[in-house]
């Protein structure tokens, strides 16, 4: 195992590693690069808050496996450390025949991926756990939450101290160096030399990996998901959380209802495409970020390819009516005048030259170096999971 460690980025996937492997490998000089003037301050705490089980995820794949141990490592870690969190359980609901035929195949994959208590309800048991809710059929899964991310990350860092490593931020890694046996990078707050290197820059992962000298296949594009939030007197519509039915061939989930961990219900989010991987308002320009974007041919690829859906997204997008509409066939009861204006986060979706989407966590080896060039939900989730898989994968090279 190398002696000394460099990460770069202290969103909660970066941090996550560095506290794992301080834990195993207390004698290692592990240090996180952040180029934020605090932790987590993009993926990991611009989204809903949600803890995610793993009903979705295909069965044997890397996330199926992180986030049912994940969301079990990152409870007890709540629990040992008095962060806000809570397993108020959720319901997937189906609105149509169609969909609670596939609510069948969830129910399969939650079983194969080792949840427990989930269970198939008909209108009845539904109403019993959300008196408000549409639809026929529902799937229940008791184990998923909520939780205060943002706690997390500055529990990490507090953690990460106490085990001797070190987190610096405004520290923006300019230039990466291979220097004898390591590397040398240069940052904004100057150099520092590694043994190895571990590349959890999210947003910013490929370009990361570039720096290297890894030239990943694939290409991050940045999709915005916005919310909206419900007007204080119509909260009490929803108790727990409510989600759609997904596309299995999607990673996204659809717009949905979600009660936050310190009060408030948060409804969204849906999915365009962001004008800078940093830009969570519309009219958030990255004119590099733009052009990369734009300038890949996957994208055009993937929106060719899938040209309803995207239309459909960006009409959500431009209109709260269309966007209530999605909403109401969740919770009927739900009035336009019932949603204000809520936050946005933005999904680092790595995609393929063919247009395809990186379903799965993607970890690439390098000589001396690991990049995750895919960890977008539910990697907040399963960050304690995804750091000791990375501990593990760096000792099989030592």
């Amino acid at each position: 195992m190398p002696s000394r460690v460099v990460i770069v980025g202290g969103g909660i996937v970066g941090l996550a590693t560095a506290y794992r492997l301080l834990q195993t490998q207390p004698a290692s000089t592990v240090v996180v690069l952040e180029k934020e003037a605090g932790p987590g301050r993009h993926q990991s705490t611009h989204n809903s808050g949600v803890l995610h089980a793993g009903l979705y995820y295909k069965p044997g794949s890397l996330k199926a496996r992180l986030a049912v141990s994940g969301i079990r490592q990152m409870v007890d870690f709540c629990r040992q450390h008095g962060i806000a969190h809570e397993i108020c359980g959720k319901l997937v609901v189906a609105t149509d025949a169609d969909e609670q035929q596939r609510l069948h195949q969830l129910r399969e994959r939650a079983e194969a991926n080792g949840l427990t208590g989930v269970r198939l309800l008909g209108r009845e048991e539904m109403l019993e756990i959300e008196p408000h809710v549409g639809g026929v059929a529902a799937l229940h899964v008791p184990e998923e939450g909520i939780v205060d991310y943002a706690q997390v990350c500055a529990r990490l860092v507090t953690e990460i101290e106490a085990l001797g490593g070190t987190v610096r931020f405004l520290s923006r890694v300019r230039q990466i160096v291979p220097d004898g046996k390591g590397w040398k990078l240069l940052t904004t707050s100057g150099e520092v030399d590694a043994d190895y290197l571990v590349n959890c820059a999210g947003l910013h992962s490929d370009r990361v990996a570039a720096l290297a000298g890894e030239v990943p296949e694939v290409k991050i594009v940045p999709f915005r998901g916005e919310y909206y939030q419900l007007s204080p007197e119509r909260q009490g519509l929803v108790r727990h959380l409510i989600y759609p039915v997904p596309d299995l061939h999607f990673p996204f989930l659809g717009v949905h209802f979600t009660r936050l961990i310190h009060g408030g219900v948060e409804a969204g989010p849906n999915a365009v495409l962001a004008c800078a991987r940093e830009g969570y308002r519309k009219l958030d320009l990255n004119l590099v970020d733009l052009a990369d974007a734009l300038g890949y041919p996957g994208l055009w690829r993937f929106m060719g390819r899938h040209r309803r859906m995207c239309w459909d997204e960006v009409r959500r997008s431009l209109s709260k009516r269309l966007f209530c509409a999605s909403l109401q066939r969740l919770v009927p009861e739900l009035r336009l005048g019932d949603l204000s204006p809520g936050g946005a986060g933005v999904r680092a979706q790595a995609m393929h030259p063919s247009g395809e989407l990186v379903q799965d966590f993607s970890l690439i080896r390098q000589a001396r170096a690991l990049h995750v060039v895919n960890a977008p939900s539910p990697a907040a989730t399963a960050s304690l999971a995804i750091g000791a898989e990375i501990v593990a994968r760096m000792a099989e090279e030592a």
